[in-house]
């Protein structure tokens, strides 16, 4: 979901049930802070949507909830924690929130309000055996920091298929790293570019139907 710009209690949600290939702008709901759709035809998945209102109340723009395979793998491991062994991993430095209590289908306000208080404002939330949540200031952000969080979790499941131990970066060398990174807005225009390349990609395939 995404807050409408200008707005803080309007947001944007695929309709539950289409095919990725399926989606287009023009086919996005419109929904206020209850979930009830203004515009638009379908219907959004409830049990998301009470998560992703909770996280919006905070302020946050964009939200983006998957089962992405790497990082869900390790959210099915009793550690459940990205290890800061390689260098995309770097960007989440003390930017995870890790959640150990999965209560099945999330049918009421309360476990969405339970996920908001275990994030503490992270960017980022683990949940045991389940998926990720991320969130952005932008939609490009947040797809970014998603896209390279499958590809950190990626990088440990293989390392650490190997059996030997990881060789996990300091602290202090992880949390400059982090700063550089977002000095002088360089990792939002990172992700900007990021986001406008594969924008530029679907145009030329039969993924193209999106802007209609």
């Amino acid at each position: 979901t995404v807050m409408v710009t200008g707005t803080t209690d309007r947001f944007l949600c695929i309709p539950y049930g289409l095919l990725w290939t399926e989606v287009t702008a023009s086919n996005l709901l419109l929904l206020d802070e209850t979930g009830r759709v203004l515009e638009g035809d379908g219907e959004i998945d409830a049990t998301a949507f009470f998560i992703h209102k909770a996280i919006h109340k905070t302020g946050v723009v964009c939200v983006l909830h998957t089962h992405q395979p790497y990082a869900s793998a390790l959210c099915c491991t009793k550690g459940f924690r990205v290890r800061m062994c390689h260098q995309n991993s770097l960007r989440f430095f003390d930017e995870i929130a890790y959640d150990p209590t999965f209560n099945g289908l999330v049918l009421d306000d309360t476990e969405g309000e339970r996920l908001v208080d275990v994030m503490g404002g992270k960017s980022v939330l683990f949940h045991a055996n389940h998926g990720v949540i991320v969130c952005g200031p932008t939609v490009a952000e947040a797809f970014d920091d998603m896209y390279y969080l499958e590809r950190c979790c990626k990088v440990q499941i293989l390392a650490m298929s190997t059996g030997d131990e990881l060789n996990d970066v300091s602290d202090p060398v992880a949390k400059k790293f982090k700063e550089d990174c977002a000095s002088d807005g360089g990792k939002a225009n990172w992700a900007k570019q990021h986001f406008d390349a594969l924008k530029r990609g679907l145009l030329r395939g039969p993924g193209r139907i999106f802007c209609e």
